[in-house]
């Protein structure tokens, strides 16, 4: 966004460096301007905001690219999610989505929304600009407030998308002609449900405001539980289709009471301009209300290339054009304006910019972001001419670089081409990370590299599945098929490999004689492969927040959790669940999280569940434990 636009000036605004690249002078920084400046445009501003005494991040998820058309992958999205709760958003806007046919989202940006919903953080998300009964990622996901876009008489857009999973939980707001700034300091004004979502998040950072003035903690979910219980409904007759107006228009009036127990706002905030929303008309600037200053946190996501075929969202589909390079990874999440090239009358293939048709158009937080992910080791050439280049300079008849094992053959021949390519850490044989190490002891690094990827192999002794690497966030690289991957640069002292078959039989002696030491035997490797088998691969994420960092590393520290597996097998308890949480008590300047191990005895659920509970201290870039492990039961 155009964080010198005179909207801006006295804004809480701060900028969370991520992947995404230079937006420049495009659709993206257009994108991003407009919808930030309907939240945080200051009074007395061209454009005067919903919230705009409510502090912001500013997210880039979007950037513009020659071909045109905006996109990003769902596990950038997710990424962008974990960012925003690390540096402490409450309400995280999304002003874009990807059509899907079931509304699913993939894993990990699944894993970023539950996270969102258990940590009390909401997320608003636009519904779409399809004109259809059809779903959007990640509005459609079920804790998400959806937001459509309706007309200046409260009636929904043509191309504000609906369906039975918005009807409960999404809400209209004004979408169309929107007024916004403009990069270079100008106004305009767009259409679409990207500009009706910040409206609804506007809001919402301003009721938390109210309840942090009257002395409590800001509720984002009981916020959209409020927005949605009080949306005034479709009343049968007055609309063509009630499937169309979701749960209902906007309710300012009632919300407000429904938050403060009956006040006003006015009492608490300075806001001349607010009205119920359907009184609102785009012939004036966009209401502005003045939370009390450095309230709410919001995030903003804006803004990074698309690299699949995915179309822009826009109210005349058939004229959408198509983008045509290949596909990388997940699915693609786009703005939800009306896009360039929609087919209609006015300017860049839109509307009329006075006519509601489709237009196109701080400090930054520089705490270095720690990760401590878990996964499996790749790599990757960044180009055909590398990947030539190195083929040319391979000995003999092994020359296929794409070959684990013969590149790994070169390796022990020519260690210094272990540069020459992007090391990367993969989910599901998807990158989410390049490794590179650097400094004084980088080829330390690459030698544990290329042993870690030698151990991978089938044919390996002590094979490995998986790989700790514990590092800081040290910019981002372009894979060989356009997708772009944050760099970590490693703690090369945390790096471990291992499979989990091998790493339980190093904790267990050889299997005992007599059937009931073989009972407790068996109980004790199968709880320990449940429990690091359900942190690898049913828990996995990003490592990017404090109690991702410290799951995983609950379970690369395995002796602690064995510990615990062998207790808890003498007794014939199963592992229950695993829970994250930030510790109540932690060493001065230091960031400290409690995991919890619930277990249940299968032969009579009515037991209490017996808890164990270590802490892990995350503040450094290799966690640590803290303390010992505690034990207590609990009924549940």
């Amino acid at each position: 966004m155009d964080l010198d636009h005179p909207c801006f000036a006295g804004a809480l605004l701060s900028v969370v460096e991520t992947q995404a690249g230079n937006a420049g002078d495009g659709a993206a920084l257009a994108h991003g301007t407009h919808v930030a400046s309907i939240i945080f445009g200051q009074p007395a501003s061209p454009v005067a905001g919903i919230a705009p005494r409510c502090s912001g991040l500013i997210v880039p998820i979007f950037s513009a690219r020659d071909s045109g058309g905006l996109g990003c992958s769902q596990l950038d999205l997710a990424r962008a999610i974990m960012l925003s709760l690390e540096h402490g958003a409450h309400i995280i806007n999304i002003s874009g989505g990807q059509l899907t046919p079931s509304g699913e989202p993939d894993l990990l940006l699944a894993s970023a929304i539950e996270t969102c919903a258990r940590r009390n953080v909401l997320i608003v998300a636009a519904a779409g600009n399809d004109g259809c009964a059809c779903l959007h990622v990640p509005a459609a996901a079920p804790s998400v407030l959806a937001v459509g876009a309706m007309d200046a008489e409260g009636m929904p857009l043509e191309s504000s998308n609906w369906g039975l999973a918005y009807r409960d939980k999404g809400i209209l707001a004004p979408g169309m002609d929107v007024l916004g700034a403009a990069p270079g300091g100008g106004t305009v004004r767009r259409s679409g449900t990207s500009f009706a979502t910040p409206f609804v998040s506007g809001l919402a950072g301003v009721l938390a405001g109210l309840q942090l003035a009257r002395g409590r903690p800001p509720d984002p979910h009981a916020i959209r539980a409020a927005l949605l219980k009080h949306a005034l409904p479709c009343v049968p007759g007055t609309s063509d289709d009630c499937r169309k107006m979701l749960a209902g228009r906007l309710n300012i009036a009632d919300t407000i009471k429904a938050i403060t127990g009956g006040d006003t706002m006015t009492e608490d905030i300075d806001m001349p301009n607010l009205r119920d929303a359907s009184s609102w008309t785009h012939s004036e600037t966009i209401p502005a209300p003045a939370a009390p200053a450095g309230t709410a946190s919001y995030a903003v996501l804006s803004s990074r290339a698309s690299h699949e075929g995915i179309r822009p969202s826009g109210e005349d589909n058939a004229a959408v054009t198509v983008q045509t390079e290949p596909p990388v990874g997940a699915g693609q999440i786009t703005p939800s304006d009306c896009g360039c090239g929609c087919g209609g009358k006015g300017k860049n293939g839109g509307g009329d910019d006075h006519k509601g048709g489709c237009s196109c158009g701080g400090g930054e937080a520089k705490k270095p972001q720690l990760v401590y992910a878990l996964g499996q080791l790749g790599y990757d050439f960044g180009s055909e001419a590398r990947h030539d280049s190195l083929v040319q300079t391979m000995h003999g008849t092994a020359n296929n670089p794409t070959l684990p094992d013969q590149w790994l053959a070169h390796l022990d021949t020519d260690p210094e081409d272990a540069t020459a390519v992007i090391w990367t850490l993969n989910l599901d044989a998807t990158p989410i990370y390049a490794v590179q190490p650097v400094g004084a002891y980088a080829d330390v690094g690459y030698k544990k590299l290329r042993e870690a990827l030698a151990a991978q192999q089938s044919n390996a002794p002590d094979r490995a599945d998986l790989i700790s690497v514990p590092g800081v966030i040290g910019g981002s690289t372009r894979l060989q098929s356009g997708q772009v991957v944050p760099i970590i640069v490693p703690a090369i002292r945390g790096i471990y490999s291992w499979a989990t078959e091998p790493l339980v039989k190093q904790f267990l002696a050889a299997r005992p004689e007599g059937a009931d030491a073989q009972d407790v035997f068996d109980r004790f490797s199968a709880g320990l492969t449940n429990y690091l088998d359900r942190v690898y691969y049913d828990l996995r994420n990003l490592g990017l927040t404090g109690e991702e960092r410290a799951l995983n590393y609950s379970a690369t520290n395995a002796v602690q959790v064995a510990n615990v597996i062998e207790a808890t097998s003498k007794d014939k308890l199963d592992l229950d669940r695993i829970a994250v949480k930030k510790s109540p008590v932690c060493r001065p300047d230091s960031e400290c999280y409690d995991v919890e191990i619930s277990f249940f005895q299968p032969v009579d659920t009515r037991v209490s569940n017996r808890i164990y509970r270590f802490t892990v201290d995350v503040s450094d870039v290799v966690p640590v434990t803290v303390g010992t492990v505690r034990s207590w039961h609990r009924r549940v």
